[in-house]
């Protein structure tokens, strides 16, 4: 299952966004070596401070296994602001039609239920919530900035990226910038290779008191 976790219920999950945190610091620290900013056994950096969205992964035992976050392209963004480098010389995007994804992480055991080319069901079902909420949004793309390696991870799965530059290395990685199409039929491909019937993001009822 796919939580959405937004400002307005922040504090409701807010045990959730802990194991989020944690999983970000065994990935990006622990797992990918990169230099990433930290407390503790969480990583966190200034954009978590602008109020995103969240997708959380949630597996059958309950556990945080998955996570990426979602921030306007008409604010700051990592790409603008962090990572022009990968623009080659163009403005990033800044529409109301577009967002960017970024912290995309996964902890799933070697031997997890895989689906089409070998990639694990948990990588689709996390790709097909961010289609989900790109469409519940109306939004055309999502942007981001990635690694090779999930690049070719995105191909696999039938979402390809279309490069808004070349590849540049970034400390230890291989980084380039790219948009992700939101549509129905990518969506749909993305269900079908993964194995899901129908949609897999959820996002909680805020009650209004009265």
């Amino acid at each position: 299952m796919i939580q959405l976790i937004t400002e307005r219920c922040y504090g409701e999950f807010s045990q959730t966004l802990v194991a989020m945190h944690q999983l970000r610091h065994r990935v990006f620290k622990e797992r990918l070596d990169w230099e990433v900013h930290t407390s503790g056994d969480m990583e966190i950096d200034s954009f978590d401070a602008l109020h995103p969205a969240y997708l959380v992964q949630i597996a059958t035992d309950g556990r945080v296994q998955g996570c990426v976050r979602l921030l306007p392209s008409v604010g700051p963004t990592m790409l603008r602001d962090t990572f022009p480098i990968l623009l080659a010389g163009q403005s990033a995007p800044s529409q109301r039609s577009i967002w960017e994804s970024s912290r995309f992480a996964l902890d799933v055991a070697a031997d997890a239920p895989k689906g089409k080319n070998a990639l694990a069901c948990a990588t689709y079902e996390l790709f097909a919530g961010m289609i989900e909420f790109g469409l519940s949004r109306k939004l055309t793309d999502i942007v981001t900035v990635t690694d090779a390696r999930m690049e070719r991870i995105l191909r696999r799965a039938g979402w390809p990226l279309r490069r808004l530059g070349n590849p540049c290395n970034l400390g230890n990685t291989l980084a380039v910038a790219g948009c992700l199409e939101i549509s129905p039929e990518i969506l749909a491909g993305i269900r079908c290779a993964g194995g899901f019937t129908g949609p897999v993001l959820w996002e909680p009822v805020i009650l209004a008191v009265a």
